[in-house]
């Protein structure tokens, strides 16, 4: 799925994994890395990387028995917290005030998915199977058809 389109539909990409022995629905792993500003505590790092599901959800993905995804979420606020002695200042956002932050996960775990597909190129792997990069004149047709672009 590109901006709601359904892509993978649209230009056959499942012909690809189809044509491939061994190849199952449920493949491959993923791994999110959110990284912010905003100054977070543990507890709320935890809370924003389960929000990077929801924009992984967006591409049409929903995470399978076998995969082995993993989300994981750091801030750079509070660099002296590091420190080996002492008591420590902290600065945290209040809990209500994450849901900007819980929107801008989503986004930008989207958009991060969105340009790896986009940018990734037809490559052979284990055991000789061959995924092909997304056809781009395909995708933009996709995204015309469904009034994403300007046609």
């Amino acid at each position: 799925m590109i901006a709601g389109v359904p892509v993978g539909r649209e230009i056959g990409a499942r012909q690809v994994a189809q044509s491939q022995p061994g190849i199952r629905e449920d493949v491959g792993s993923i791994i999110i890395v959110v990284g912010t500003d905003a100054p977070l505590l543990p507890h709320q790092l935890k809370r924003l990387a389960r929000r990077a599901t929801m924009g992984l959800s967006r591409t049409g993905s929903t995470s399978g028995n076998g995969s082995g995804d993993i989300f994981i979420a750091f801030s750079t606020a509070n660099p002296g917290a590091v420190k080996r002695t002492g008591v420590q200042d902290l600065k945290m956002l209040a809990n209500d005030q994450m849901n900007g932050l819980f929107d801008a996960t989503a986004d930008a775990t989207e958009e991060a998915i969105v340009n790896a597909m986009v940018g990734a190129q037809t490559m052979t792997g284990f055991q000789g199977h061959q995924v092909a990069g997304l056809p781009h004149d395909a995708v933009k047709d996709a995204l015309r058809k469904y009034n994403r672009i300007a046609k």
